[in-house]
């Protein structure tokens, strides 16, 4: 503070960078949040693909020509463990993501085509098709 009550130029640039760096603060653990959110869902995630991996059958994954059953057993538990032990922004577990998506999009559908698994039975009618037949459009 200067003689007659004012706050002098030093003052002023030290609240300035007081207020600046709160704000910085404020934002970084705002990120930090949000990344240990993602990160605990991702983890989640990985884990039901495991639970997943875990019951399908042995011979569904030879038949569908991906890998072994114990092969994405080990991928999705290491890619699960290091979801929940080291940081998302390190090396290793974007590497357990890559894995799990891979399993999620490729893997998974195929396991389930060769088990017959799916939403119901389709039996190769196309998307118009109601319970009697085609559906024709009432010609």
């Amino acid at each position: 503070m200067g003689p007659h009550g004012r706050p002098t130029a030093a003052a002023a640039d030290r609240d300035d960078t007081t207020g600046e760096r709160a704000v910085q603060g404020v934002l970084i653990y705002g990120f930090q949040s949000i990344l240990s959110w993602v990160q605990l869902a991702l983890g989640v995630y990985a884990a039901v693909m495991l639970i997943d991996a875990a019951v399908r059958r042995e011979d569904a994954y030879r038949a569908a020509s991906k890998q072994t059953k114990g092969m994405w057993l080990i991928f999705l538990a290491l890619a699960t463990a290091l979801l929940f032990i080291l940081p998302i922004m390190s090396f290793l577990p974007v590497i357990g993501v890559i894995a799990v998506i891979v399993y999620t999009v490729d893997v998974r559908p195929a396991l389930r085509e060769v088990s017959g698994g799916g939403r119901g039975p389709r039996r190769g009618g196309s998307s118009s098709d109601g319970p009697y037949g085609p559906y024709n459009g009432g010609r």
